[in-house]
């Protein structure tokens, strides 16, 4: 059975919006490491559909010789959504009917990492339906102060440490799994 790892870059106060606004200035070659070792392990991709309807967009138009637009245009996708019938990106599969047992068969299909990228919610979702398996976090030394916090609004989920180091550049790579 696969797993499921949600990948974020996230700001001290929590923020994982728009990191495209504040996450550059700490990408270095450490990081580019733990992103690629990320990329190696993974065998599909799981999104919602604002993330479907921005990358779909995009990353099909770029050129093969760009490292991530070989590995996501190539990559199976899983979009959950009601309301996207007809996708058009390559190798895209939607899951609108019982999201929770196409998540779970989408898990059961592969023996690799089904990466989970995007949406805060999409995450808390697979959180609150014991879908995650990891939760893949590089915290920046950064304060944003508006924008969309991976937990808002959420119960209380108890979380157990995996692994963490703390890169040149301040930002800790922290892994986690739920406890229980």
């Amino acid at each position: 059975m696969g797993q499921i790892v949600s990948n974020y870059f996230i700001s001290l106060d929590g923020v994982v919006e728009s990191p495209d606004q504040w996450h550059f200035p700490y990408f270095d070659e450490a990081m580019g490491e733990i992103v690629g070792e990320g990329m190696q392990t993974t065998t599909a991709f799981l999104m919602g559909r604002k993330l479907y309807d921005e990358w779909s967009t995009y990353w099909p138009e770029q050129s093969p010789d760009e490292p991530f637009s070989g590995f996501i245009n190539g990559m199976p996708k899983y979009v959950l959504s009601t309301t996207l019938t007809n996708p058009t990106w390559q190798n895209t599969t939607v899951i609108s009917d019982d999201v929770a047992a196409g998540v779970q068969a989408v898990k059961d299909g592969t023996s690799g990492v089904v990466a989970m990228s995007g949406s805060a919610t999409t995450a808390r979702w697979l959180l609150a339906h014991g879908l995650l398996d990891e939760l893949n976090l590089l915290v920046h030394p950064i304060a944003v102060g508006a924008g969309q916090r991976l937990f808002e609004d959420t119960t209380t989920y108890p979380l157990r440490l995996l692994s963490s180091r703390a890169l040149d550049t301040g930002v800790l790579h922290l892994r986690y799994a739920p406890a229980a």
